[in-house]
């Protein structure tokens, strides 16, 4: 089956526009074009295109794609170094969900931290209260921020 731009993009859940950059950076070889110069995504299209979409968010570059690109157009030759890229990319976006993990425990204590002092009306009853008292979720950022603010000398101004 063939499809539009506009087609192809909505399956993919992207702008069209984000298709006809890809193209314009060379990331799209793979697609045929009508005697016109219309782009005429198949089904075939679709893994490709959605690989390249993986890619993206994983944070790669668009020079960084089209040289995968390039790899997968020189078939087995290349298969070790298309391996290496995804290995490196999965350990990269591993590293950055922990790092959001971390990110969202904090916040996940903040939240805590404030309704409850806000069901208190006061900060003082939350502020020095002990480790116990924090839900278990949200234990490790309390008790990381606690050693923080133990080893800083100064008031913290982002309560």
């Amino acid at each position: 089956m063939l499809y539009t731009v506009s087609e192809m993009a909505r399956l993919l859940g992207v702008a069209a526009s984000t298709l006809r950059y890809y193209d314009q950076e060379g990331l799209l070889p793979f697609v045929a074009r009508s005697q016109g110069g219309i782009r005429m995504f198949t089904d075939e299209d679709y893994a490709p295109l959605m690989v390249i979409g993986c890619l993206k968010k994983s944070g790669l570059s668009i020079k960084e794609i089209r040289a995968f690109i390039a790899l997968a157009g020189e078939g087995d030759a290349s298969l070790a170094q298309r391996l290496e890229l995804f290995r490196r990319r999965r350990d990269a976006v591993a590293r950055q969900i922990a790092e959001l993990q971390e990110t969202l425990a904090l916040l996940d204590y903040k939240c805590w931290y404030y309704e409850a002092a806000c069901r208190a009306g006061t900060e003082d009853a939350v502020r020095h209260a002990p480790c116990s008292a924090v839900p278990d979720r949200c234990r490790a950022a309390a008790e990381q921020l606690r050693r923080a603010e133990a080893q800083t000398p100064r008031k913290d101004p982002t309560r």
